[in-house]
């Protein structure tokens, strides 16, 4: 499947969609203040050590301190016996060489391990490992000969007399003598600036900083089936053509600098792709259609027949809504990112042989994701747990913050309620205070039903407590905000 990269650069970020089919199938965005850090390597400080917790907070030079668990606390062999606990491990004001796992997310500081890793666009660079360079080649290479002759080639390319290890990624396969021996220069040259920082520098320093969003294209999400990567920048389009030239020479034919009239972003409907993936609905082109809710915790996906009528029998209805479904939502939890645990509730189906083959397709469609996915099979409620990795925040999450009406609930109570509310309010505060007078203050919508449909009730108040109340609304507040002030 012939996939093309937009890649729109401005000074405050960049944006990369990856289409397929003419349809947007990943968005990738990073901003020039607030850019990500996962693969960063930093010389941290050990702030506090839980033991509960098993786990240590470090000071990286951010805002909140990072999480490190004592299950990614590397070691050289043999020198952590199994189950040592934390505390024995660290201690409060040590420095330490850390690399990020996974962005801050939310009010969770960055996760972090001692397991320092360095990519490159056909290697991963395990510095640390003193087992004699061992080489791992990656799963998705499965056949036997291929595996072994790749294994050999890299061989005799190696440095003699090197530390560490080496994992070859998939595209290691189709890479050159000479690709991998860029990729050896870089990850060599990149672990050296660590080392010497790490030793020049005080804590908490950055020492490592990941690739631009724009260069990781190259090295992370251009494969075999790109056809173009086209930049509307033709500044970093010269960056990116230089830095192809020098690690990723297979890329370098692929980029071309756009000069259409029309915005980059215009193409494939791709800016209101955007608009779409941050709401809750997504029509089915069937007429079903899903209702995604992300919360703090997991993503539940709701699917519903909607007005599809056009199978024979209701069942052929539910199975072919079903399947389409399945499509849509392995694209959704890709142009979304969502990750975590998440809930999908299929409308349920009787049949073994449906559900069988609805969960297919939806393996088959995340079979195409690039982050780790695993999706069981149907659960006795009929619904159909899975995970997907989740390095990064959510699309939603930043393009969006909470309603500052609703304050991220999704609803907010109705005039009517609020009514009420202040009734219950006013008749509290005459029987602690007893003031001579009262002034209701609110939104336009709660003041018009006070004088209207709920004119009795404010009546049957006034004649109770003896007491005047006047009304005044106040354009500035939304419909839960009121003020009582008492006179």
């Amino acid at each position: 499947m012939i996939e093309e990269i937009l890649v729109n650069i401005t000074p405050q970020e960049t944006r990369v969609a990856i289409i397929q089919q003419g349809a947007v199938q990943e968005l990738h965005i990073e901003r020039s203040q607030s850019r990500g850090i996962v693969g960063n390597v930093y010389l941290g400080k050990v702030t506090r050590v839980l033991p509960g917790m098993q786990s240590a907070f470090v000071d990286i030079g951010l805002d909140k301190a990072a999480f490190l668990h004592v299950a990614d606390l590397w070691m050289p062999k043999n020198s952590k016996p199994d189950n040592t606990p934390i505390e024995k491990l660290v201690f409060d004001g040590q420095t330490i060489l850390v690399q990020v796992l996974k962005d801050p997310l939310g009010t969770k500081g960055a996760r972090l391990s001692t397991h320092i890793s360095i990519a490159g666009r056909n290697l991963v660079y395990l510095p640390q490992e003193d087992n004699g360079n061992q080489i791992a080649i990656s799963q998705k290479i499965d056949n036997l000969e291929d595996r072994d002759a790749l294994k050999k080639r890299f061989q005799a390319l190696m440095p003699i007399g090197e530390q560490g290890s080496y994992i070859l990624r998939t595209s290691a396969e189709d890479a050159d003598d000479q690709e991998l021996q860029n990729d050896l220069r870089y990850l060599s040259a990149t672990w050296r600036k660590v080392q010497e920082g790490s030793l020049r520098l005080s804590a908490p320093s950055l020492l490592h900083q990941d690739l631009s969003l724009a260069e990781r294209v190259l090295r992370d999400l251009a494969t075999d089936a790109t056809g173009q990567i086209r930049i509307d920048s033709a500044e970093n389009f010269e960056k990116l053509t230089t830095f192809a030239r020098d690690f990723t020479p297979n890329q370098e034919s692929k980029l071309v600098l756009y000069r259409g009239e029309r915005p980059l972003f215009d193409l494939y409907d791709t800016e209101s792709e955007i608009n779409r993936a941050l709401g809750r609905r997504v029509d089915l082109k069937s007429g079903g259609y899903l209702m995604i809710d992300q919360t703090e915790s997991m993503t539940t996906i709701d699917v519903n027949t909607g007005s599809f009528v056009g199978a024979r029998t209701f069942d052929d209805t539910i199975y072919k809504t079903n399947l389409e479904a399945a499509q849509t939502i392995a694209r959704q939890l890709r142009l979304r990112n969502l990750g975590g645990i998440i809930i999908i509730d299929f409308i349920d189906m009787h049949s073994k042989e449906h559900q069988d083959a609805v969960l297919d397709e939806l393996n088959k469609n995340l079979a195409r994701d690039k982050i780790r996915t695993s999706a069981n099979p149907f659960s006795s409620l009929g619904l159909v747990e899975m995970t997907r990795k989740r390095t990064r925040e959510s699309l939603a999450h930043l393009l969006c913050e909470p309603c500052e009406v609703c304050q991220g609930k999704g609803q907010v109570k109705t005039a009517q309620s609020i009514c009420y509310e202040i009734l219950r309010e006013v008749l509290r505060e005459h029987r602690q205070f007893n003031p001579k007078e009262f002034r209701i203050i609110a939104s336009a919508d709660v003041i018009d039903r006070f004088l209207e449909e709920e004119s009795g009730h404010l009546a049957q108040l006034i004649e109770f407590i003896g007491k005047p109340i006047r009304l005044q609304a106040e354009s500035s507040f939304n419909q839960e905000q009121y003020d009582i002030v008492l006179n």
